[in-house]
């Protein structure tokens, strides 16, 4: 859920190293087709996931999108020409993908897993260690690419927090912002519904699906469908954006985006 008293969105100047509240900046970027600028070169990491998933079908139909390399450990068994897969099972050491990852515009980043599915141990590595040498290895490769980050609701990157995921998903953050990309995009929904039938990972899960028609409504800013959620994951990192940036985006302001992207898609979550 949402964490009180947050700014919806707040941004990193990174010359001038302060923080600022920056929604203002989402409403006016939000619609960002008028705002590609060429085609842009892609990875996307985590593509056999459900967000991840959505963002390469997103991507590969976007004629702004020039390529496609996934990095993922199993094959996708899909055929496309815009699309290379590279496979690689060991992300504690992304070494190996460093030419892979040569000439890039933008990677969007959805590899993760649930809580409780995991050992705590596999928890942080997947959510926090993966990430940082992901981005350690993408950053010296193609050093003026964008990072579209799938973080998750109440990252803290304080480290004090008492849940593991918002501790390890504010550690990855924090390393995100730090490793020098020229933008970055931390993005932290709240319930992601799957949008297709799937099978649920836990009860709570299961719960929060079979009361999903009331929950959306007593509680909107706490949901976003995945395909909304991909989409502008890809849209955001796709602009001609040239000024250095680092977003914070809370499910609020995902929700905000989505909506003002409508002519895309008539669809409400």
């Amino acid at each position: 859920m949402a964490v009180c008293g947050e700014p919806a969105v707040r941004g990193l100047d990174r010359r001038a190293h302060s923080v600022m509240t920056a929604t203002n900046k989402v409403t006016s970027d939000a619609s960002m087709g008028a705002a590609i600028a060429g085609q842009k070169r892609l990875v996307i990491v985590g593509a056999s996931g459900m967000v991840g998933g959505y963002a390469l079908r997103y991507a590969l139909d976007n004629s702004a999108v020039e390529s496609v390399t996934s990095i993922g450990r199993k094959k996708l068994g899909i055929s496309h020409p815009k699309l290379k897969e590279v496979l690689h099972q060991n992300f504690a050491d992304c070494s190996d993908l460093a030419d892979a990852l040569l000439r890039q515009d933008a990677a969007v980043y959805c590899l993760g897993t649930y809580t409780g599915s995991v050992s705590d141990a596999e928890l942080r590595a997947i959510t926090a260690d993966y990430t940082i040498e992901f981005a350690r290895v993408f950053r010296n490769s193609s050093p003026n690419a964008a990072f579209s980050f799938l973080s998750g609701n109440g990252a803290d990157q304080t480290g004090r927090s008492r849940l593991a995921f918002a501790r390890y998903k504010g550690m990855a953050e924090k390393a995100l912002l730090a490793a020098g990309f020229p933008r970055v995009y931390l993005f932290r929904p709240a319930y992601i519904y799957p949008v297709q039938p799937r099978e649920e990972p836990n009860f709570s899960y299961r719960l929060i699906r079979a009361v999903y028609p009331v929950f959306r409504l007593i509680f909107p800013d706490q949901v976003i469908r995945a395909d909304d959620l991909a989409m502008t994951m890809v849209n955001i990192v796709l602009r001609g954006a040239q000024e250095r940036q680092a977003l914070v985006l809370e499910n609020r302001d995902i929700r905000a985006m989505v909506k003002s992207q409508m002519s895309i898609s008539d669809r409400t979550a």
